[in-house]
């Protein structure tokens, strides 16, 4: 399920120096300084968000419209029925436009053309006015393959481990930008919803987007890193190294090659840097330390904004996807080329209409400007796959500091020493304190009983076990809720931390490339009793993998749902057999369309109730 985890953008060292190292060097903080300079302006932000949750906004206080993308109708439920509750417990501002806007049927269209989409949209629900509102759009229509604890419930509703109420990743990324509606010109903000930015900037200054086209925010990375995301190479005049800069781009390279960032010279060079070594320990060796600006979200002008619609509305039908960041940000700049339109390297699938789309873009886009306000004492986090989950929940990493993350957040599991300190991370759930938690793991909205024992580097997500039960180690377990017939069964998803639900082949004997719990699939089904066909897959039968395998047990109750299995699990580790011809088996992909939102979501309000009154009782007996 994707890759190892990946950090903080890492942040150039102090006396960063100019594109191409040209520019002066001035007295930026260390490592250590910028620690704690983040902490504070988080805290910050944070602090002026809690203050405004259940409280009617004011103009230009918060934003006119909260827009989030879903990628079917059934996601669109199910995060309109979360924002519901969210409103009706008060954990967001209020007078506020909250939407959910479906992509169309038919063909994926990326983020790109989910953009386009929302506004046709906008303009439909509000006609001219929308031109006059400040809007933040999430990107969230996708199925979080590489985390699939959200993949029921939406990686924008991704729990995080402080707040109380407990925050998810909605309310962090607008507690974020909390500052940015005051001194915005009516347009939109266009974000991700499985990452975060952090930053520090002068007292006296503030995030101005009130430039014509496009603008985006620039964060100090590695090299390494720019090869995964956008690099903006920047013109070269009136580099200050402030901690706040507003730059034009000349051009914007997407998932560039090394090589392409040196010869396009995008690349940064601080001359003769002290460095740390790989324990974090400081070394007085001098050596030139390389870095490029990378991005993260982009804000479009109201102009802008129309134009992109009426290219839309020009295109008739989208059958392709198209990338906001590469395929919009590529087009832009006065050294923008065509190139990159017949470049499908990193393209994940290429549509028959996706070149001819990118060069209607980029016709459609050249000579529009590209700003960038480059924020040299920031970090970006990505939280989208289980390793990152994992790593930034679990370890001493910078975010955990920084958003001051809790091992145990809003949760009943009484401490078994008074110096207990596991790294383990509980979330929103009710564990008896004879129940044992290895390190390195997340147990989130579930509730465990004293027989239970889960191994380390394991996520656990809306499961309730209460017979004896042992979770090993790099495990993933989820239950969910399903209507089936118009009765409520449940499921439970039990996968390898490392196992990768995102590989396909395309025929049935190449099955055997497929590995599960890392033990090849025909394995696993052979031990399950399970013959190989057509009907062991669902969806796409030209695409067979993990995701589309039916493998998992309806059952009656949850307790049931995770003994069944755990029970496979057993069977593939321990190489035994254990028959799954009697139950009726779904694939995560279906589990996904029968899944009933209402009784999710119910769960988790008993375990937050329970966890209230007792707080509440321990409370009134002090």
């Amino acid at each position: 399920m994707g890759t190892g985890p990946r950090d903080a953008r890492c942040s150039p060292p102090p006396g960063r120096g100019a594109r191409g190292g040209g520019g002066r060097a001035a007295a930026m903080p260390t490592e250590e300084e910028l620690d704690i300079r983040l902490q504070q302006a988080t805290r910050r932000r944070l602090a002026k968000f809690d203050e405004l949750r259940g409280k009617v906004t004011q103009a230009r206080e918060f934003w006119d419209a909260v827009v989030i993308t879903a990628a079917d109708q059934k996601q669109q439920l199910a995060y309109e029925q979360q924002l519901s509750e969210k409103l009706k417990r008060k954990e967001l501002p209020l007078g506020v436009h909250y939407h959910v806007f479906v992509d169309p049927p038919g063909p994926k269209i990326g983020n790109g053309g989910s953009t386009l989409h929302v506004l046709q949209c906008l303009e439909e629900m509000y006609g001219d006015t929308w031109t006059s509102l400040t809007i933040i759009l999430i990107h969230s229509g996708g199925y979080s393959q590489r985390l699939p604890n959200a993949s029921a419930l939406g990686k924008i509703f991704t729990a995080l481990p402080f707040g109380d109420p407990i925050y998810q990743m909605l309310e962090l990324k607008l507690a974020m930008y909390i500052d940015f509606p005051a001194h915005m010109n009516p347009g939109i903000l266009i974000t991700c919803a499985d990452d975060i930015e952090l930053y520090s900037i002068g007292a006296t200054e503030v995030i101005m987007f009130d430039k014509p086209g496009f603008t985006a925010l620039a964060h100090p990375s590695d090299l390494v890193i720019g090869t995964t995301h956008g690099v903006f190479v920047l013109d070269s005049s009136g580099i200050s190294e402030k901690e706040l800069e507003y730059r034009s781009c000349h051009h914007f390279l997407h998932k560039p090659s090394i090589e392409k960032m040196h010869q396009s010279g995008a690349v940064c060079i601080r001359r003769n840097c002290s460095q740390s070594n790989s324990s974090g320990e400081h070394s007085d060796l001098k050596m030139d330390y390389e870095y490029v600006y990378t991005d993260s979200l982009f804000y479009i002008d109201h102009n802008i904004a129309k134009q992109l619609l009426i290219f839309f509305k020009q295109l008739d039908t989208l059958c392709c996807e198209i990338d906001a960041y590469g395929d919009f940000l590529q087009a832009l700049g006065p050294g923008a080329t065509e190139d990159y339109t017949k470049n499908t390297d990193n393209v994940t699938k290429e549509g028959s209409q996706l070149v001819e789309v990118r060069q209607k873009l980029f016709s459609f886009l050249k000579g529009t400007s590209l700003n960038v306000i480059v924020l040299n004492n920031s970090r970006f986090y990505h939280i989208g796959t289980t390793q990152e989950y994992l790593f930034h929940f679990t370890s001493e990493s910078k975010l955990k500091s920084e958003l001051g993350l809790l091992s145990k957040a809003f949760s009943i599991f009484p401490d078994k020493t008074e110096n207990s300190d596991i790294s383990a991370c509980i979330i929103q759930s009710i564990l008896d304190s004879r129940c044992d938690i290895a390190p390195a793991s997340v147990i989130e909205y579930s509730r465990l009983g004293p027989e239970v024992s889960v191994g380390a580097n394991s996520i656990v997500s809306g499961c309730c076990i209460s017979a004896k039960a042992d979770v090993p180690p790099n495990t993933f377990v989820s239950s969910l809720s399903v209507r089936i017939n118009e009765k409520v069964m449940y499921v439970s998803v039990v996968l390898g931390i490392e196992d990768n639900l995102k590989k396909n082949v395309t025929l049935l004997s190449d099955i055997h490339f497929l590995q599960l719990f890392g033990v090849n699939l025909l394995q696993c089904l052979d031990l399950w009793d399970l013959r190989i066909s057509d009907q062991l897959f669902s969806g796409d039968k030209t695409s067979l993998g993990l995701w589309s395998i039916r493998i998992f047990p309806v059952c009656s109750t949850l307790n049931d749902s995770i003994s069944v299995s755990l029970k496979m699990l057993s069977a593939v580790q321990n190489k035994s057999a254990f028959k799954l011809g009697s139950w009726k088996l779904l694939s995560i992909e279906e589990m996904l369309f029968y899944k009933d939102v209402e009784y999710m979501l119910k769960f988790r309000q008993q375990i937050y109730e329970e966890i209230t009154l007792k707080r509440q009782k321990e409370k009134s007996d002090l």
